[in-house]
């Protein structure tokens, strides 16, 4: 029998995929490559309003088909599971992340709509980028593979650069771009660095196989395997701008196009802590004892830097880079306690910061002018007097970041500092609260100059307009934090069902 004829009998080994499970990042990126074939097509015809409707309409429909996944995943009859021969797997946490991506998405495609036709920018490019950048997202958030977590960082990273650059108008904005590419290039070799030794040490890529390797085999020299924890720390907190690797965020946050900072503050950061959580608590859990004082030292740095530093910028945006660094910090503290209880505080906060930060930012890019630059401290002066609901909206975030009572953002101070109690780490929880009133100085700064401070002469009769898909957006925001603050059972009984979880292929 001839060479070919036996390869003809032989059976070929191909990978087992359950579709459905992917289908939330089918649908987002098939929706991506659509839309530049219908631009390519009419391209007179797709304006930024079609583009905007039909990127939210790509997010609702992959919201949809998580929700399927979501009762799958809770049947006990059926559970967890993996597609893609294990490479990628559908369990809660990944579904939960998935979702709250997806609603970030909904939320910040009207701001970007009204951002692009201020600018006069035209094109379905950012829209695209954002949905290829929530691709990316759902694919770390799900990742069973270092290959394949490095593959949805990478197109999360790359869409985010060309995001930051894209104002070609501003020089600001260039320069954004290239620092954030620059130094996320920079951070990325790391992580490749460090998966490649810890596939040296444990001969596999697979987060089911290293898990078990480091349950099954006592290693007498493991200097390789630490070694490979320490880079992909570093790669890793890099994504999530944790101190010491947050130089690029005030810069990349004040240059970026606004609506663009509202996606990297809400969805790269679910995105990054999502494969932090991947890869530490459920990949590497064994080796706690080696990583656990690592985080605990930058959530600290992170916590202090991010907040003592927000107090002395005069710009907004540069104010909220640092706050989003602080916050960053307490996601760490959650982060560091390594128990089922961190994990749950960690999803709560990014769930509630998500909404905060979204409407933040919205609030500011209104509020910035036509050119879209007025972003000091003393351009919101007087904005309740000018615009009282936008006051309001404004004073009702940036109480929830400073965690006050009544707000979603102190029910997710709580249950992370809760966490770290409840490991025992004391002083860690000790500068989270001390931070949280330095933080509060920095948001009672603001509010004086929104409520007790009165716009310049020049500014007196400025009309801030509001599009009506903008108003619903701040609406919704609005809601979430004040409802979420009063009641957060609903979003508790969520994260409680998102432990993550390996399931071998």
């Amino acid at each position: 029998m001839s060479a070919i004829n036996v390869l003809a009998h032989e059976s070929i080994q191909t990978p087992s995929v359950a579709w459905t499970g992917l289908l939330p990042i089918i649908i987002l990126a098939t929706a991506g490559v659509l839309l530049l074939t219908i631009c390519s097509l009419f391209p007179k015809r797709v304006t930024n309003k079609f583009s905007s409707i039909y990127t939210q309409l790509a997010a609702v429909a992959a919201l949809s088909s998580t929700f399927s996944l979501w009762d799958k995943v809770q049947n006990k009859s059926e559970g967890p599971y993996s597609t893609l021969a294990g490479a990628f797997g559908v369990d809660g946490f990944s579904i939960f992340v998935t979702m709250l991506i997806t609603v970030c998405l909904i939320l910040i495609s009207p701001l970007a709509e009204t951002f692009l036709k201020r600018e006069k920018i035209d094109g379905p490019e950012p829209y695209v980028l954002m949905l290829l950048a929530a691709t990316g997202g759902i694919i770390m958030a799900g990742a069973n593979d270092f290959i394949i977590l490095f593959l949805g960082i990478e197109v999360l990273s790359i869409s985010s650069y060309i995001l930051a650059a894209m104002n070609s108008r501003r020089i600001q904005s260039q320069e954004a771009g290239l620092k954030y590419f620059v130094l996320g290039a920079f951070a990325s070799g790391f992580l490749l660095y460090g998966i490649a030794l810890l596939y040296g040490a444990t001969g596999s890529t697979s987060f089911s196989a290293i898990k078990n390797f480091t349950q099954d085999v006592e290693l007498t020299n493991d200097t390789l395997l630490l070694a490979s924890l320490a880079l992909l720390i570093v790669g890793l907190a890099f994504k999530v701008s944790a101190v010491p690797f947050h130089f690029w965020s005030p810069d990349v946050y004040q240059g970026s196009p606004t609506p663009f900072v509202a996606f990297m503050a809400s969805v790269v950061k679910a995105a990054g802590f999502a494969a932090i959580l991947r890869v530490l608590y459920v990949t590497l859990g064994e080796y706690r004892a080696d990583w656990q004082p690592a985080i605990y030292a930058i959530a600290i740095a992170t916590l202090l830097t991010g907040s003592l530093l927000a107090i002395v910028q005069t710009d907004l945006k540069r104010m909220l880079a640092y706050s989003s660094i602080s916050h960053a910090g307490y996601l760490l503290v959650g982060t560091q306690a390594a128990s089922d209880q961190g994990v749950k505080a960690v999803l709560f906060y990014l769930a509630t910061y998500a909404f905060m930060v979204i409407g933040s930012f919205t609030v500011i890019a209104l509020n910035a002018g036509d050119c879209g630059t007025r972003t000091s401290l003393d351009s919101v002066a007087g904005l309740a007097t000018k615009k009282p609901l936008l006051g309001i909206a404004f004073t009702i975030f940036l109480l929830g970041q400073a965690g006050i009572p009544l707000t979603s953002g102190f029910f997710a101070k709580f249950y992370v500092i809760e966490a770290a109690v409840e490991e025992s780490s004391y002083i860690l929880a000790v500068v989270a609260m001390i931070t949280a009133v330095i933080g509060a100085f920095l948001y009672l700064r603001i509010l004086v100059k929104v409520w007790l401070t009165k716009p310049e002469e020049s500014e007196e009769n400025e009309n801030i307009h509001i599009p009506n898909e903008i108003k619903i957006v701040l609406g919704i925001a609005v809601v979430v934090t004040m409802f979420l603050g009063i009641w957060p059972e609903p979003l508790l009984e969520m994260v409680q069902r998102a432990i993550p979880e390996l399931i071998a292929g």
